[in-house]
């Protein structure tokens, strides 16, 4: 993996990339980007693309950073700078967000779009922790299925920042964008829905939403899996992943992009 700073509509963007293949563009969760495990795995079979978002991590907080869609247009214009075409299109929960409403505006430049955990929608009625009022162990619990990461003193100021960032982004109304689920239609490409099956902030009926308004999408639901699965289940989320992504070539029955069925996605 290298890392490099570009410029990206005024604002100083911190780049990482690693790994050969198509090109895959990685938009990490609101806590925050860097070369988690997954990462490091899809980097085997992709060329992956991970900048931190305006506001988070090594990357500038620009003055023109106000809501979700200045993100997506961000993403766009990212994706114009690097003269990047037929993009794997990868979010995980906030990021899964800013990749649905960048899709939105243009899939030009994509050729399949994977969500995991991704904010953006509002369930009626469906009780989820609200992670800016939950306490540091509830946002530990429902964030790790497996164990918490440990944070040193520069990761805690880190997570100040992406905290003031986030707040910006779904503060009101509340992790989603009221508007968005009309025009989800519009994505018409390959569509995958990650959702961890412990999930306590984004839980598996926000992902079946996402799966029922885009058109072809396709739920898997990954048991044992919490929040940031990229983190705490990387295997299964590359699992998942992969044949999505690449489909198998010694696959002659599967078109290119191909959704399969969810024991086929889940398969090791």
């Amino acid at each position: 993996m290298r890392q490099t700073e570009i410029s990206i509509a005024g604002c100083r963007t911190l780049l990482r990339r690693g790994g050969t293949g198509a090109p895959l563009l990685w938009l990490h969760a609101e806590h925050g980007g860097g070369w988690p495990p997954a990462l490091r795995r899809l980097a085997q079979h992709f060329d992956v693309i991970a900048p931190d978002l305006p506001g988070f991590g090594g990357s500038a907080t620009p003055e023109w950073l106000d809501t979700i869609h200045d993100l997506a247009f961000f993403t766009l214009e990212l994706l114009e700078a690097l003269n990047l075409h037929a993009v794997r299109l990868v979010g995980a929960s906030l990021g899964g967000w800013v990749a649905t409403e960048a899709a939105v505006r243009d899939r030009s430049r994509l050729s399949h779009l994977a969500l995991l955990n991704p904010m953006g929608l509002h369930v009626k009625g469906l009780a989820a922790q609200d992670p800016f009022l939950a306490t540091p162990e509830e946002t530990m619990a429902a964030n790790f299925h497996n164990a918490a990461q440990p944070m040193d003193a520069v990761e805690l100021d880190l997570q100040l920042k992406h905290r003031h960032a986030f707040a910006r982004m779904a503060w009101a109304p509340r992790l989603h964008d009221p508007h968005l689920e009309k025009w989800l239609h519009r994505l018409r490409l390959p569509t995958l829905i990650l959702s961890g099956a412990e999930d306590r902030v984004v839980p598996p009926a926000n992902g079946a939403r996402y799966a029922a308004a885009i058109p072809g999408a396709r739920q898997v639901v990954l048991p044992g899996c919490a929040h940031l699965a990229e983190m705490d289940a990387p295997e299964a989320v590359c699992a998942a992943l992969e044949p999505f992504l690449e489909p198998d070539p010694r696959r002659p029955d599967r078109r290119s992009g191909e959704p399969v069925s969810p024991t086929e996605e889940t398969r090791p």
